[in-house]
Formats: C-alpha cells, sequence, structure tokens
C-alpha cells in the first residue's frame, strides 16, 4: 500500500546516490492521487442517473440495484492483494464511487419525500450523520493494531461490502415514497398505506392533500430537464444556488483535512498523528449529531453561516499554526485545535445541509434533474481537490489553507445574500422568497414538456 506523502514540506533533494528516489515518490504520490480520486470519478459519473433510476425503478429497487455496485467494488478490493494491488484497489474504488453517485442523488431524494415538513431538515441531517460514522469506524478498524496493518489491509478495504448489504436487508422493511407512488404513479391507495406505516397509522388526510395539490402542479410542469434548469428563468436562481453550496461545502478544504489528516497531524509534530485523526473523526460524528437537533430550531441558512464562518476563521488560525510551527513549538496546539473546531464548524452547517436543502428548493417536477447536476457538482469538486490538494500543498506549503480561507470567505459572503431561508416553508413559499431575492414578482411558469437526461438515453 503506497504511503500518504507528507503534503505540507517541500520535496526534499535526492542524495547523489539515490537517483531514483524522486521518480519513485512522484510515482507513489500520483498513485496515491488517483486512488483517492477514482473514487471521486465514479461519483461524477452515476451521480447523473441517481433521479433517473429512481424515476424508473422506485427508489426502494433503485437502491437495492445500487448497492450491486457497492458489493462489486469492496470485492475488487477485498481481493486486491491477490493481483496488481494497485490496478484493482483504484478500479474497485471507482467502482464505488459509482454507487456513492447513485445514492447521494436517491438517498436525499428519498428521505425528503417521506419526511414530515416539521422534520425534514433534521432526518436530512441524520443522512450525513450515518455517513461521518461509517467514516469513524473505519478509521477505528483502520488502527495497525487492527486491520491497518501490512497482512490485513485487503481485509478492511473489502469490509465496505457490509454496509451494503446491511442497508439491503433493512430497504427490505422500508416503504416506498408515497409522493412517488402518488404523484409519478397515480397509486393513491398504495400511497395512502405507505404513509400510514411511515406516520404510525395516523390520519394521512393532509399529507394526501399536500401530494395532490403538488400532482396537480407536476402534470403542469412535466419532467423537466438539466437544460431547462439553467435556460427557464423559474429555476435559473434556485439551480445557481444549489450549486454554489455543493461547490461551498467541497472547496472549503474539508476534503483536505479528510484525505490527508494523518500527513497535516505529523507535520504538525503529533508522534501518533492516526489516534489524532480518529479524534477529528470523533469530532465529526459528534458535532453532526447536534446539527440534527439543531437544524429545525436554528434554521438551515443561520447554521450554514455559522459553519462557514467558524471554518474561515479556524482556517487562518490552522495557517498562522503552521506557518510558525518552526519558531513555536506550541503553534502545533493552535493548529490542531483548529483542525478540529475547522471540523466541527463544518458538520454544524456546510456538512449536512447542502443535500437536502436542494432537494427543498424544487418540487417534484424539476427535483430529480436539480438533484442529479447539484450532486454532479459536489462530486466534480471532490474529485478536483482529491486530486489536486497534494500538489497544491507541496506548492503552497503551510500556507496552503490560507487559500482555502479566502474561499470560504467568498461562500459565506454569497450565502448571506443570495441563499433563502427554507425552515418550515412549502414549495411555493421557497419560489417566492427567490423571486424576492432575485428582484422578480413573477410567478413560477411552467416548464415545456421535456424527457429528463433525453440526451443521456440516446448515447
Amino acid at each position: 500500500m503506497p504511503r500518504t506523502p507528507n503534503l505540507m514540506n517541500s520535496t526534499p533533494t535526492p542524495p547523489p546516490d539515490e537517483e531514483l528516489v524522486e521518480e519513485d515518490s512522484g510515482l507513489i504520490t500520483m498513485l496515491w492521487s488517483l486512488s483517492v480520486s477514482s473514487f471521486a470519478i465514479g461519483g461524477m459519473i452515476a451521480s447523473f442517473f441517481g433521479g433517473w433510476l429512481g424515476d424508473q425503478l422506485g427508489r426502494i429497487k433503485a437502491m437495492l440495484i445500487a448497492n450491486i455496485l457497492s458489493l462489486a467494488g469492496a470485492l475488487l478490493m477485498g481481493f486486491s492483494k491477490m493481483g496488481p494491488s494497485h490496478i484493482l484497489i483504484i478500479s474497485g474504488r471507482a467502482v464505488s464511487g459509482l454507487y456513492c453517485g447513485l445514492i447521494s442523488g436517491l438517498v436525499p431524494m428519498y428521505i425528503g419525500e417521506i419526511a414530515p415538513t416539521t422534520l425534514r431538515g433534521a432526518i436530512g441531517a441524520l443522512h450525513q450523520l450515518a455517513i461521518v460514522t461509517g467514516i469513524l469506524i473505519s478509521q477505528i478498524v483502520g488502527l495497525d493494531f487492527i486491520l491497518g496493518n501490512r497482512e490485513l489491509w485487503h481485509i478492511l478495504l473489502g469490509l465496505s461490502a457490509v454496509p451494503a448489504v446491511l442497508q439491503s436487508l433493512l430497504l427490505f422493511f422500508c416503504p416506498e415514497s408515497p409522493r412517488y407512488l402518488y404523484i409519478k404513479l397515480d397509486e393513491e391507495n398504495k400511497a395512502k398505506k405507505s404513509l400510514k406505516r411511515l406516520r404510525g397509522g395516523v390520519d394521512v388526510t393532509k399529507d394526501i392533500a399536500e401530494m395532490r395539490k403538488e400532482r396537480s402542479e407536476a402534470s403542469s410542469e412535466q419532467k423537466v430537464s438539466i437544460i431547462q434548469l439553467f435556460t427557464n428563468s423559474s429555476y435559473r436562481q434556485p439551480i445557481l444556488v444549489s450549486l454554489m453550496l455543493h461547490m461551498a461545502q467541497q472547496f472549503s478544504g474539508i476534503n483536505g483535512i479528510f484525505y490527508y489528516s494523518t500527513s497535516i497531524f505529523q507535520t504538525a509534530g503529533l508522534s501518533q498523528p492516526v489516534y489524532a485523526t480518529i479524534g477529528v473523526g470523533a469530532i465529526n460524528t459528534v458535532f453532526t449529531a447536534l446539527s440534527v437537533f439543531l437544524v429545525e430550531k436554528a434554521g438551515r441558512r443561520s447554521l450554514f453561516l455559522i459553519g462557514m464562518s467558524g471554518m474561515f476563521v479556524c482556517a487562518v488560525f490552522m495557517s498562522v499554526g503552521l506557518v510558525l510551527l518552526n519558531k513555536f513549538a506550541w503553534m502545533s496546539y493552535v493548529s490542531m485545535v483548529a483542525i478540529f473546531l475547522f471540523v466541527s464548524f463544518f458538520e454544524i452547517g456546510p456538512g449536512p445541509i447542502p443535500w437536502f436543502m436542494v432537494a427543498e428548493f424544487f418540487s417534484q417536477g424539476p427535483r430529480p434533474a436539480a438533484l442529479a447536476i447539484a450532486a454532479f457538482s459536489n462530486w466534480t469538486c471532490n474529485f478536483i481537490v482529491a486530486l489536486c490538494f497534494p500538489y497544491i500543498a507541496e506548492f503552497c506549503g503551510p500556507y496552503v489553507f490560507f487559500l482555502f480561507a479566502g474561499v470560504v470567505l467568498a461562500f459565506t459572503l454569497f450565502t448571506y445574500f443570495k441563499v433563502p431561508e427554507t425552515k418550515g416553508k412549502s414549495f411555493e413559499e421557497i419560489a417566492a422568497e427567490f423571486r424576492k431575492r432575485g428582484g422578480s414578482a413573477r410567478p413560477r411558469k411552467a416548464a415545456t414538456e421535456m424527457k429528463f437526461l433525453g440526451a443521456a438515453e440516446t448515447a
């Protein structure tokens, strides 16, 4: 397995008798970057098809089909010790990325459609909580004395099949989305049964009336294509805001910390950096759980702004600590505390909120296309950061997080001026808020009927 490169130091000059050291180091850096970024490539490709697959098969069946890709990716990585390891690992991560690309659209769609309006944000944040809990568990079992060693690392990689198997089993007990059943398939009785299972048998008349109204609007909108999201003036501002929220999440620098945290802590002078990385994962999980309770009280926009503002301050202190590390040894603690707080602020807002907020911006007609393009944007930015961060860090050295601080500040200002609050609001109220912020009083126009992803179908 390639070792994580030391990202914060300049490349050392090789001794005269080891002329190939620099070449080997460059090859290892390239293979490591590919193994990280191939996951995002798979996500980029598949993100376009999550909404389409969900419409064709239903939300539950689509997620079951997606799990096949997760199992295939886990098998490739699990057996990588038996073949050319780097090829099988990169391939396995790419296939796993395809799975995650599909799921990143399907899960927020399903959650947004089954959740009551009053709990939509909290249930949406639970999706992110499950993700960060999985990251923490993987960090723990990846310790050297458990599975992260020369003999057992392939088993660690193959264990990614376990969550897919578990989800597949649990999905058989999950009801299909009542909105999909009623609005897409016109199966009112099945939708009522699904709602009663979800609501615990309480009266669902109000929910059915809301879906009936949404179905009436969706029938006039029909299916909205990705092109229409940018050409139709009614959708242009919401989709641009959606893209900016996902870009803010990825370009904040958080994945630079997640992917390369061990090297960052090592550079900061920690003798056992892997335990600090696990500490980051623990903080990640705790504050994501906190956001579940805060998101319905403080609101989405407020939490996003608080999170981004805190990340800006932490990024500045992180860089100051790394820059002055050689002069003051205690600056290593400043950097480490800043990293922990940076992750905390991220999970309060920018981590979970963009995924379910996009679903709240759009009604049933444009929602699949909007989620597809938002997921693609997220995965594309993820890929750029994963591939470029080691090279940017090598070029900028300890100043790298000053760069991210500037990016975070820009996105914070954009959020303040352009992003509306969606807490407890209907799709009509959110659309009116967008018109208000965009200086337009025009009502939303019905979209011309176009097949979703028609270009992909003809390919």
